[in-house]
């Protein structure tokens, strides 16, 4: 098995980070799962938490190769679309049988579809330095009607880049949104890396 995930935290562009993610696939579920990767389950049973209707179409954004997708399916969501930038990455998904609909998307045009049309966003393992900035927190937030519901993640890594937090401090401090969940724990606990996960509700 080629082993990848010990240069996933060097890319620092996004067009070198699709290139990686393209190479990877055929051997990323292998790999992750090997080293624990438990952020899909944390995040989509903190969601679950808050959920009234889990029936209603929800976004898998950076779905990667479904494994948050399945994490989803298994807390309960019934309706999961899933995006990413990774044409390899998307082909492992489709085959999985998870999601309604998947689609690829670029930087020109990440998101391709009308505000409010997903009741709830995911974006798990997604935004980190190389992969998306900590403005694409206000374009996902902006996805969503009032009442709508955002799970998404920020590894160890991330967390030390302090744009991440302060621009979801933001959000919470200007009122457009309120934070329901926030905890750290085992994101690839073989390789002692941790992660926050986060829920953010749209005022």
């Amino acid at each position: 098995m080629k082993k990848m995930l010990a240069n996933a935290y060097t890319l620092d562009n996004a067009e070198t980070t699709k290139a990686f993610y393209d190479d990877w696939a055929g051997s990323y579920d292998e790999e992750v799962s090997e080293n624990g990767y438990v952020t899909p389950k944390r995040c989509a049973e903190a969601l679950a938490e808050f959920v009234d209707d889990p029936s209603l179409p929800i976004l898998d954004i950076g779905c990667g190769t479904g494994i948050s997708g399945q994490a989803l399916k298994e807390a309960g969501f019934a309706t999961i679309d899933g995006c990413d930038f990774s044409a390899e990455m998307l082909a492992r998904a489709d085959q999985k049988g998870l999601y309604r609909n998947i689609f690829n998307t670029n930087l020109e045009d990440p998101f391709p579809f009308e505000a409010g049309i997903y009741a709830n966003l995911a974006a798990i393992g997604v935004l980190n330095p190389g992969h998306a900035p900590a403005s694409t927190l206000d374009a996902i937030m902006s996805l969503l009607d009032p009442g709508g519901l955002f799970v998404f993640s920020l590894n160890d890594h991330a967390l030390e880049d302090k744009t991440y937090e302060a621009r979801l401090n933001e959000h919470v401090d200007t009122g457009s949104a309120a934070l329901l969940f926030r905890e750290h724990g085992p994101h690839l606990p073989q390789i002692d890396l941790g992660s926050n996960v986060y829920v953010l509700k749209k005022l």
